[in-house]
């Protein structure tokens, strides 16, 4: 079955996190993605172990979860490219493709001739992609940058976590790589974006991505909250600053989400927690007054859950009408009758002789599925056949390159 992008091609230059989670989408899609590793060590995130793999014989490899999680469905190739030689390799593959994404410092690239200028000469229809923590300009571009300290910088932190009045109360970063999962998908549907361009205009161009720009961007209604009332927005744990009942309510056994989005599903949850009066008192009744009165309403809804346990809500919820969840722990995410039927746990086979389980792609799309083809590669194992292939060398020029350490 055909799939979306497998007319495209991507030489992925990108190392750690955002940008190898851009280019996985892209190989996801169906894009021929050939990612380009230093020899012998290979992309870093390789070593951000343990756990690593292990092989049919319970051996542990190299190879590491981190790796494998934004890495599947591309090709390995080694090539130093801090030399003359592994340089012009990388040249002669841009000639080729469609996509070029990297993630290296501002400036890095252009010592080696393999920035957008050098390589868009060679291929103008070329789409190139720079993923840098600051951007190419300002006072901070030259500067490195990880995902915590985006989560920081770009207001994350400020929001996130309890109120500083609150035991353990405190600035607190995102339980995953927000900020370069983020900057990756923006960096993906940015190329895109450019692709759909070319179509019309027949020229390729240069994308600048930024993880503090990104980052910036998820702070969304809470910067127009600020942006309006002036007011700097301030943590407020597991409570939402512009609906209620919007939080996390302890049960008589567990704890369990309550997201009611409107006046009708309050009127529903009233109902269910046995106290209907509620929905027609003044100061509870429309959103607006919930959100001004909510210190007088929320003790009172957290006296009535502690009726029933969180799966017994569970239940009187969803058949009033009145969202909600529980919270559950990666184990139980994988056990959920529903995250089972949608198959997001999957298997592919590796070389080493095991099946890898992997968080499966959530785009589904009807003509042109996705097809999660083989985890994420050893390093170096396509190096041979994409020499041969794509610039045809011989076995006694890349046995050559091999020899100086290029390879």
């Amino acid at each position: 079955m055909r799939q979306a992008l497998e007319h495209l091609r991507v030489l992925d230059l990108t190392r750690i996190f955002a940008g190898p989670w851009a280019t996985q989408n892209l190989a996801d899609l169906g894009a021929r993605v050939i990612k380009v590793e230093r020899p012998v060590r290979g992309d870093d995130t390789r070593s951000w172990g343990p756990p690593f793999l292990k092989d049919a014989e319970g051996n542990e490899s190299r190879e590491a979860s981190y790796f494998m999680a934004v890495n599947r469905n591309k090709e390995s190739i080694t090539v130093d490219i801090s030399t003359p030689e592994g340089q012009e390799i990388v040249r002669e593959l841009a000639k080729t493709v469609d996509i070029v994404v990297e993630n290296y410092k501002v400036g890095d690239l252009k010592r080696y001739g393999l920035d957008y200028e050098s390589l868009s000469a060679l291929n103008p229809r070329m789409v190139y992609c720079s993923i840098t923590g600051f951007g190419q300009s300002g006072p901070y571009s030259s500067l490195p940058g990880y995902d915590f300290v985006f989560q920081g910088m770009g207001g994350l932190m400020s929001l996130t976590g309890k109120p500083d009045t609150e035991p353990g109360g405190g600035p607190m970063k995102f339980g995953l790589a927000i900020s370069d999962l983020t900057t990756g998908m923006y960096a993906t549907f940015a190329i895109l974006a450019a692709i759909e361009h070319r179509h019309i205009s027949g020229k390729g161009q240069y994308i600048d991505m930024s993880l503090l720009d990104c980052t910036v961007s998820l702070t969304s209604y809470m910067s127009m909250n600020y942006f309006f009332s002036g007011e700097v927005p301030k943590r407020m744990g597991n409570v939402h600053t512009n609906i209620v009942p919007y939080q996390v309510f302890r049960c008589k056994e567990g704890d369990i989400i309550m997201a009611v989005g409107n006046d009708s599903q309050f009127a529903d949850m009233c109902r269910s927690v046995g106290l209907p009066e509620l929905s027609e008192d003044p100061r509870f009744k429309v959103q607006s007054n919930r959100v001004r009165n909510r210190l007088e309403l929320i003790p009172i809804l957290d006296k009535a859950m502690l009726q029933h346990t969180m799966l017994e809500w569970v239940e009187i919820f969803e058949k009033n009408n009145v969202p909600c969840g529980p919270i559950y722990t990666l184990d139980q995410v994988f056990e959920d009758e529903q995250v089972k039927h949608r198959h997001m746990k999957t298997e592919l086979n590796h070389p080493l002789g095991v099946n890898v389980p992997t968080v499966a792609n959530p785009i589904r799309m009807s003509d042109t599925p996705i097809q999660l083809r083989k985890p994420a590669p050893l390093l170096g194992s396509s190096t041979e056949d994409v020499l041969k292939s794509e610039l045809g060398l011989s076995d006694d020029q890349i046995k050559g390159l091999r020899d100086k350490g290029i390879l």
